[in-house]
């Protein structure tokens, strides 16, 4: 099988590939084939895993498809899996180097178009679709979108959701890791993970955390992951007077510990196909705001196991109400108003 993905940067998708390629199935050889370049997760695949590099370069690059069928050929490949808006030319590469079987994942919608509205990309999927024998979504949202929004049959989608490996992220003690990072042990701890992108919208939290901030005192956020969007938002933070409270860890390869040194968990995106760091927050047992974007409300229940945050003006209203139970009975209560402030905030 081989699966061609846009980069194996850090990100939900690209680690979701490298754990399925890592899961050793007798007689399935599996190949990974990065239309731009490799990315950091490349350190991650493991050994009989061949990955290649196309170096597409931006916009319609012809030299690149023509590469992309000769690998399809050279690899004898039996099935493609492509993933996501920026990997659909591997569909039609696919069909003329005559790979028999050509799979197509929606994982999320284009960064640059977050509510799948544009008519040309729909057209594209629409018109591929005659190439494709089978769509796989993440999300009952995108099965919707893709049947209702771009025309593809029912008979060929199929949602396969996300899942954790909920023996890594569970409930557990972070003073080790408040120590590291220089947070009290009993301060209340907002988090988030995800690439510093501005579909993630993690301007909105600092925003929100600096409404908050005033009047919780012992409140710091954290904020794990790396991105275009760094600088802009270290500045906002300084803007906002907060950034002795806000933790900017970069890319991190320690989530589960970290996750267990929080204790409310904020997703703030504007556009979400099913975030894994969403469900991977859940499995570590932390209270939950997410922006009602995607998959995010078929796995949150407002008020029940978290708090969905519909805009930005009630994120800090929606932060305060969260409450979740966390293995420390001693901090059980203290999230609770922190996490509906961050909802009615972003909200």
């Amino acid at each position: 099988m081989t699966h061609v993905v846009y980069t194996l940067d850090v990100g939900g998708l690209e680690n979701g590939l490298v754990n399925i390629v890592n899961d050793d199935v007798a007689g399935i050889r599996h190949a990974i084939i990065c239309l731009t370049r490799a990315g950091s997760l490349h350190a991650r695949v493991g050994r009989g895993v061949e990955v290649f590099e196309v170096g597409k370069r931006p916009g319609h690059d012809v030299r690149a498809f023509v590469r992309l069928a000769r690998l399809f050929r050279q690899l004898g490949s039996d099935v493609v899996h492509s993933r996501n808006w920026g990997t659909v030319d591997a569909v039609i590469a696919a069909r003329l180097a005559g790979v028999p079987a050509v799979v197509h994942g929606e994982h999320g919608y284009d960064s640059a178009d977050p509510e799948g509205r544009s008519r040309w990309k729909r057209g594209v999927r629409r018109v591929c679709g005659g190439l494709i024998d089978r769509f796989v979504v993440v999300s009952d949202d995108l099965h919707r979108w893709l049947t209702g929004r771009v025309g593809i049959s029912e008979g060929k989608v199929v949602k396969i959701a996300n899942g954790v490996d909920t023996q890594r992220f569970a409930p557990g003690e972070g003073a080790t890791v408040r120590r590291e990072l220089g947070v009290p042990t009993d301060a209340l701890v907002v988090g988030t993970v995800g690439r510093l992108e501005a579909v993630k919208n993690q301007a909105s939290l600092i925003q929100a955390f600096a409404t908050l901030a005033a009047t919780h005192p012992e409140m710091v956020l954290v904020i794990a992951g790396d991105g275009r969007c760094r600088t802009a938002l270290e500045d906002l933070a300084r803007r906002s007077n907060v950034s002795a409270r806000v933790r900017f860890l970069g890319e991190r390869g320690d989530v589960p510990r970290l996750l267990r040194a929080m204790d409310v968990f904020v997703l703030p995106s504007v556009a979400e196909g099913m975030s894994n760091t969403l469900l991977e927050a859940m499995a570590s047992g932390l209270p939950i705001v997410a922006t009602r974007v995607g998959g995010s409300p078929e796995v949150v229940a407002d008020g029940v196991n978290g708090f969905d945050a519909a805009a930005r003006r009630r994120l800090t209203s929606a932060s305060q109400r969260a409450v979740h139970p966390r293995a420390d009975a001693q901090r059980v209560c203290r999230p609770l108003p922190a996490a509906r402030g961050c909802r009615d905030q972003l909200t």
